[in-house]
């Protein structure tokens, strides 16, 4: 049944604990709440085939990704609210968890999930040539989904490529910041460590400090390199200590050479090692949105780009970015890192030459072919 969102939601509500279905619906008529049979009714129709009223635009049958909580057996209380308040969100570019389940025979508890036939933006680049101008759309839906969720007052806390999942084309993220111990309560987590994909974690988070929105923008900023890259962060060294502290001492994955000035500049700004001085995400939306409806000015500029990458992109490097370090980890874990340095930029700034709008960054090894060729011309 087709559920209009600027009418309805599209998947029920849970009810708040001491609130009534009249009150919150004078607040919000687009709510629809579990308990009131005749409105599902009305919205989302009755199943054929348990004849009940419907809980969603999109329900009974329908494939679902069934996430399992590892060591979830004795879930706390703390998570289950946190759950109880993502099934009350509701946004268009982020993947919808229509509640969990327990499995049967290891107790453990699963998400429910809405199914991405596509996979996450991993398998996505590595499976589907891109030029720019979609990836552009594309980091604007991403960047637009981040914006929902903190306007909705939350903080994704495991923000990285595999928790952005694709289906038909489109790009959603996953997850909403659920992916932490499900049995653990703050002050234990806080006491063993944090957790993360260490390549996406800001460095203060590293150091042990909360997830903020800021955090969420440099993992966003880690995987908007990923995706114009198209190669996975820092996969030729292992993920431990070492690299924790090159992190907080300014280490950033390479930019590649050909991505267009304006999104260097915005990956920059989002890894900043200062929180402070990192965009919010809604000036991430809104610088790549500008772009995306700008794009027809840069037309020729973005056509050259992707022309350079076809060429420096051979089957055979593509090949190379898949192979990673075995001590290279890109799954959430527990993380405990103690001692780190205060996080700082790094001093080694790259020399680089702009031309005009959206002109490609050049690093060492294109100035270092330039300037022999101007030696070659000289004599």
């Amino acid at each position: 049944m087709n559920v209009f969102a600027s009418i309805y939601q599209y998947h029920v509500t849970i009810s708040t604990i001491g609130s009534t279905t009249e009150s919150a619906e004078e607040i919000d008529d687009k709510v629809v709440y579990m308990e009131d049979l005749e409105k599902r009714k009305q919205v989302y129709g009755i199943c054929g085939e348990c004849n009940e009223p419907g809980t969603g635009s999109k329900w009974h049958s329908r494939k679902v990704a069934l996430k399992s909580l590892d060591n979830s057996s004795c879930i706390s209380a703390e998570f289950l609210n946190e759950i109880k308040t993502h099934l009350q969100i509701y946004l268009y570019n982020v993947i919808q968890c229509y509640g969990i389940t327990q499995d049967p025979n290891t107790k453990d508890y699963m998400m429910v999930l809405e199914y991405c036939e596509n996979g996450n933006l991993r398998n996505y680049y590595m499976n589907n040539e891109s030029s720019y101008g979609p990836k552009i759309e594309e980091l604007t839906r991403i960047a637009s989904g981040l914006l929902d969720i903190h306007n909705a007052g939350k903080i994704h806390k495991d923000f990285h490529s595999g928790n952005i999942l694709y289906d038909m084309g489109y790009p959603y993220i996953s997850d909403l910041g659920m992916c932490k111990p499900a049995n653990n309560e703050k002050q234990l987590v806080k006491q063993e460590g944090i957790y993360g994909v260490l390549p996406y974690m800001a460095p203060e988070v590293l150091r042990g400090y909360q997830y903020t929105k800021a955090s969420d923008i440099y993992s966003f900023g880690i995987m908007m390199n990923e995706y114009i890259s198209e190669e996975t962060p820092y996969n030729n060294i292992p993920h431990d200590y070492a690299l924790s502290i090159k992190i907080c001492k300014g280490l950033r994955p390479n930019i590649f050479k050909y991505t267009p000035k304006l999104l260097a500049d915005l990956i920059t700004k989002c890894w900043d090692a200062k929180a402070e001085n990192r965009p919010t995400s809604k000036e991430v939306y809104k610088e790549l949105e500008k772009l995306f409806i700008e794009q027809s000015k840069y037309h020729s500029q973005i056509n050259e780009y992707d022309d350079k990458i076809k060429l420096s992109r051979t089957s055979e490097k593509r090949s190379n970015n898949i192979q990673t370090h075995p001590q290279a980890i890109y799954t959430s874990r527990l993380l405990n890192f103690e001692n780190l340095p205060e996080p700082i930029n790094s001093d080694a700034t790259k020399t680089t030459l702009h031309s005009e709008c959206l002109d490609c960054q050049l690093d060492e090894l294109d100035l270092n072919e330039i300037n022999q060729d101007e030696e070659n011309n000289i004599e």
